[in-house]
């Protein structure tokens, strides 16, 4: 019966081990606040038009640079000035994945790892918000090419750690869906 209740591989039982969730959800998140907090006590807010501003960490001329950006929208600075909403949706988004989290199958090691990813990321992030009222970027790359209306001028948006998670994630749990079958995968 002890067994039942502790197995990982049935999403029924009363006990359901989410240990790789919150390890890789603590990676997360810890490496995101650590590298915002270098980035915070080192360079100056809004620096980030290289070669003029002194702040900026050239690391690979002309493609990538460590910049300091307070984005106070989500991708691509969309909803730029509502952070409370943005907030208040990644506390929906967190609550969402608790209540669905059977459904979602989380007690599959690959989708702990996918939900750990995306759930360490909107936490990174959701702190940002709250602490400095934006979130902080800080990888800055600049492409050999344009694409009107997407990159016109060849410069992706600055990302941070947390981004990289929440994007990682969803790409990993939309791939995931696809292609785990119904049976057993043979994950404990």
């Amino acid at each position: 019966m002890t067994d039942q209740l502790h197995s990982t591989s049935n999403p029924n039982t009363l006990s359901t081990s989410y240990k790789r969730l919150v390890i890789t959800a603590l990676i997360v998140f810890a490496l995101d606040q650590l590298t915002k907090i270098w980035i915070f006590n080192t360079m100056a807010l809004d620096s980030y038009f290289y070669p003029h501003d002194a702040d900026v960490i050239e690391v690979i001329k002309n493609f990538f640079y460590i910049v300091h950006i307070g984005n106070e929208g989500a991708a691509w600075g969309m909803f730029s000035g509502h952070g409370e909403i943005l907030a208040l949706f990644a506390l929906i988004v967190l609550s969402a994945i608790y209540r669905f989290r059977h459904t979602l199958e989380l007690h599959r090691n690959t989708m702990q790892l996918a939900f750990g990813l995306l759930i360490g990321g909107v936490l990174g992030n959701l702190v940002d918000r709250l602490v400095h009222g934006h979130v902080i970027d800080f990888l800055d790359f600049h492409l050999g090419f344009t694409l009107p209306w997407v990159l016109p001028t060849g410069r992706y948006p600055a990302f941070n750690v947390a981004d990289c998670g929440i994007v990682i994630g969803v790409f990993t749990y939309i791939t995931l869906s696809f292609f785990q079958t119904e049976v057993s995968d043979g994950e404990s």
